[in-house]
């Protein structure tokens, strides 16, 4: 879906028909509540805060709408004596999983399973010697902590690759010729809504439903809600 297109339907959920009451709107409103739309209808499918309460690969519906999301990086990792630390990158919204490889003195690079952990557990897990990082059996655990991603090893091991899969932050739209809010500059080229155009109909309603609270239009506001809802 263009942005042309996209403008005229949020707009179009907001106006009385043919009174335009609300074409006053600046397009860099309508881009705001567009882009808060989509992070908002994203995270309500991973966390399963939708009418069919399915979260993220629980269905083979959810897994086409998000997968274009997803994404894997190879990450430096950092030796911290019992663990090796990376930062999350800046697109990260969402964790999937953890690949690293390893090797020891004796034993040449071989590929682990990572394990997410609670941080609360992580002394107990690496003190319990059926749970804790083993390179024989070419397992280890990991933890998530102010934006940055543990591998623990308990100086078994040393990590010679760091793979981390994840689903990162919608692309934000951009209209030519609109205002970034954060920066004060003018955008000079359009940034498209990367969905499909079924999900993008939906993200379309929450952000005329987003507008029609910030303008106090209720009307509008029950009406785009039920529609969120009952697609969501």
């Amino acid at each position: 879906m263009n942005n042309n297109l996209l403008q005229i339907k949020i707009k179009q959920r907001l106006n009385k028909l043919a009174s335009l009451d609300y074409e006053n709107l600046e397009c860099w409103q309508v881009q705001e509540a567009f882009n808060k739309a989509q992070l908002e209808w994203t995270r309500r499918q991973l966390y399963a805060i939708n009418v069919r309460k399915e979260g993220t690969e629980q269905t083979s519906g959810l897994v086409d709408d998000l997968q274009r999301l997803v994404k894997h990086e190879i990450l430096q990792a950092v030796d911290k004596s019992i663990y090796y630390q990376t930062t999350l990158p800046d697109d990260y919204l969402h964790y999937v999983r953890t690949d690293i490889f390893a090797k020891k003195e004796c034993c040449p690079e071989r590929r682990m399973t990572v394990y997410e952990v609670e941080e609360a557990n992580i002394s107990i897990i690496l003190n319990n010697k059926d749970k804790q990082p083993s390179f024989e059996w070419a397992e280890t655990v990991s933890t998530l902590m102010s934006n940055k991603l543990k591998v623990y090893t308990n100086n078994e091991f040393e990590i010679t690759q760091c793979h981390l899969t994840y689903y990162r932050k919608p692309i934000e739209v951009q209209f030519d010729g609109c205002t970034d809010t954060s920066t004060g500059n003018v955008f000079t080229a359009d940034q498209n809504c990367e969905f499909n155009d079924d999900v993008a109909e939906v993200i379309c309603d929450n952000a005329a439903m987003i507008l029609a609270g910030d303008i106090e239009s209720i009307t509008q506001y029950q009406r785009e809600q039920q529609n969120v809802q009952s697609n969501s």
